[in-house]
């Protein structure tokens, strides 16, 4: 029953490092990079559909994405949906390519985006430490329920602690190496 709290936790307290990850991947830093557009939809047939499963998206250069849709009729769509999107992009068609050019972050821009880095990191700490509060909450059951001793809950609860702990450093560590990225000019 320890084994499998334990291997429970870490597994949430992991997805929620990679849910931080995914959230601070959509936050740009003024460098063209692909996986911007994975989360933009666009309507394909019906049905919302990412921009990468309809279309080839490419760096031109640092500061330019090409995204060539793999049919001619989503070029509209396509340059509608990303400029639809909360990332503040300005595609231009050009034939049946796509053009993507990143604005330039000013500094007042750069600021914003840390706040909103910091915002994203402190609920994926809370995330990772309302984790923790289950887990322990169920040690808590668990004695009352004479299933595990007392030393046996103190000792599965620091190892529940040193988890939490690593996996905020690691929260730390991504908020950091982003907040890096932005501040490159």
């Amino acid at each position: 029953m320890i084994s499998e709290l334990k291997k429970n936790t870490e597994a949430k307290m992991q997805k929620s490092i990679e849910v931080l990850k995914n959230d601070l991947g959509k936050i740009r830093t003024g460098r063209a990079h692909a996986g911007i557009l994975d989360h933009v939809m666009v309507d394909y047939y019906g049905s919302p559909t990412a921009v990468p499963q309809v279309a080839n998206v490419t760096l031109m250069d640092a500061r330019t994405l090409s995204v060539q849709p793999w049919e001619k009729t989503m070029v509209a769509k396509i340059e509608k949906a990303i400029r639809d999107s909360d990332l503040g992009l300005n595609p231009a068609a050009m034939g049946d390519i796509i053009r993507v050019p990143m604005p330039a972050l000013t500094e007042e821009r750069r600021r914003d985006m840390i706040k909103i880095v910091k915002t994203e990191g402190e609920n994926a700490k809370v995330a990772i430490r309302n984790l923790r509060r289950d887990a322990n909450s169920t040690l808590k059951d668990a004695v009352k329920a004479k299933e595990i001793s007392e030393d046996e809950e103190r000792r599965t609860q620091d190892e529940v602690q040193k988890l939490t702990d690593k996996h905020i450093a690691e929260v730390d560590k991504l908020l950091a190496q982003k907040e890096q990225d932005l501040l490159q000019v």
